[in-house]
């Protein structure tokens, strides 16, 4: 594929992922089961974290990979996920968010990747048949 056509496959998990942190904020929060903004705030982190993810993978990683220098990219990668993971530190020891909330915005993420490799699965067998 070129080089836009990549990110596609990213935006459509990204769109599914915005889809059912919006789903689960629309049908849990009016009936108190989560906190709203513990629930968006998970949503977005993991949200940024995988769009960042495959933003590094495709600059960063690639360039260095097709150089031979495959270390300084992942240690480039590497220093994103100890970032990410300082700044979530910060957000629950700063911040009162709730765990369960902030961890349902998290795995909408996963959710978000099963539905789109299963509609990839699915148009890719269309097409064998």
């Amino acid at each position: 594929m070129t080089g836009r056509g990549e990110s596609f496959p990213i935006l459509r998990v990204e769109m599914w992922h915005g889809v059912l942190v919006a789903g689960f904020g629309a049908v849990l929060v009016p009936m108190g089961v989560v906190e709203p903004m513990s629930l968006l705030l998970g949503g977005l982190f993991m949200g940024l974290n995988f769009l960042l993810l495959g933003v590094g993978i495709r600059r960063v990683l690639a360039p260095f990979a097709g150089k031979g220098r495959v270390r300084s990219g992942v240690f480039l990668l590497l220093l994103k996920l100890v970032l990410f993971l300082a700044l979530l530190g910060f957000f629950f020891f700063r911040f009162p968010l709730d765990a369960l909330s902030f961890a349902l915005g998290v795995s909408c993420l996963l959710a978000a990747l099963v539905i789109q490799g299963l509609g990839e699965r699915r148009a890719a067998a269309e097409v064998g048949d």
